[in-house]
């Protein structure tokens, strides 16, 4: 029919518009939770294991602000994140850059095709060259943990009723300020060697926050900033502090990590670990005030991203933990790790540079 035709070819032109339009370099600020994915990053082609930038890939595509082929292929958006997080991992701030066509709309069409526990927060335009992985300085990200982590390994605790003494929340701070500074973490992720210049990282800080209670068990909040982070670094700083808390390892085992030797350090479950912000200092101070970019400080999206953690994040980790026990199952495990024995790591396997090479993939 005639209305059948013109309504057809309506629907064609509002697919052809877009691409009249000129592509713009932009960031988006992105909040999910990961609980049910493998990771973060798109594996095109490996379809059986479900990623985050496979939902907004199908996101940006189905709105009408990048053509399909884009999806297929994403340097041809010039498509960049600034942190790798992967297997259950959730994030508050992670921060992508690409190239889309700024159509009407645009934030609000993107999350239409997106399900609720993955959610675009911002949008802003940045100059044409700009790589969100090399621009940014720092990340923060935070571990949520139950507090019963840190009972002592003596001690007859029931999960639900360990409450975390202000004596034990000092000692726990007093060590995880031991990791501010350079370091050298080749201890703290996998095929880096003692001798590697990047296994050299840079804590900015790193504290626990006051318990909090939910559902009647107790949790903490660690957070921790740094320039980047090694896969499975941060893990890594909260299980060997868990083990020297619960009197597993002796406190000396921190200094030894930093040395060449090979030391057995125990990786804390992905589940709580959150990449909360991501910082862009340098490029603020060169570009935010130019009068044509804004600066990448994101305060006015800082409420929703804060309700977005208590609304999608912190419910699943405080469920998954209550269901599945993933950290009461690998407290258990810290017994089998030898904290006394040292190996000389001189001969470990030195990555190429694809393999392992890849920074911020704190979680798997």
């Amino acid at each position: 029919t005639r209305a059948a035709a013109k309504k057809l070819q309506e629907q064609r032109r509002g697919r052809e518009q877009p691409r009249k339009l000129p592509k713009r370099k932009i960031v988006l600020l992105m909040a999910y939770s990961g609980k049910g994915y493998t990771a973060c990053r798109r594996n095109v082609g490996s379809s059986q294991f479900k990623t985050i930038e496979d939902d907004l890939v199908s996101a940006l595509v189905r709105s009408g602000c990048i053509p399909e082929n884009h999806g297929e292929d994403m340097r041809k958006m010039s498509f960049q994140r600034c942190a790798r997080t992967d297997k259950g991992v959730s994030a508050a701030g992670q921060v992508v850059s690409l190239k889309v066509w700024l159509i009407d709309d645009i934030l609000e069409k993107i999350n239409s095709h997106l399900p609720s526990h993955i959610r675009i927060l911002g949008l802003k335009r940045v100059t044409g060259g700009f790589n969100s992985k090399n621009r940014c300085d720092a990340r923060t990200y935070v571990y949520m943990l139950p507090t019963f982590a840190f009972a002592h390994k003596d001690r007859d605790v029931q999960d639900e009723t360990y409450r975390l003494s202000a004596d034990t929340l000092r000692q726990v701070n007093r060590l995880l300020a031991c990791y501010k500074g350079t370091h050298n973490f080749h201890n703290f992720t996998s095929q880096k060697g003692p001798r590697e210049p990047s296994a050299q990282r840079y804590v900015l800080d790193m504290f626990c926050e006051e318990p909090f209670e939910r559902d009647g068990m107790e949790f903490a909040v660690i957070k921790v900033k740094g320039q980047s982070f090694m896969t499975h670094q941060i893990r890594k700083m909260v299980g060997l502090v868990v083990a020297i808390v619960k009197g597993y390892a002796p406190e000396d085992v921190l200094e030894r990590s930093w040395g060449e030797a090979k030391v057995d350090v125990p990786k804390a479950p992905g589940l709580g670990l959150v990449l909360e912000r991501v910082h862009f200092e340098t490029y603020n101070r060169r570009f935010g005030g130019d009068g044509l970019h804004e600066p990448l400080d994101w305060a006015r999206e800082e409420a929703e991203a804060a309700a977005f953690k208590e609304q999608h994040i912190y419910p699943t980790i405080i469920s998954t933990e209550r269901h599945e026990r993933s950290m009461a199952q690998w407290l258990s495990t810290l017994p089998t790790h030898d904290f006394s024995a040292t190996a000389h790591a001189a001969g470990a396997k030195v990555p190429s540079p694809q393999e392992g090479s890849e920074e911020d993939g704190d979680s798997d």
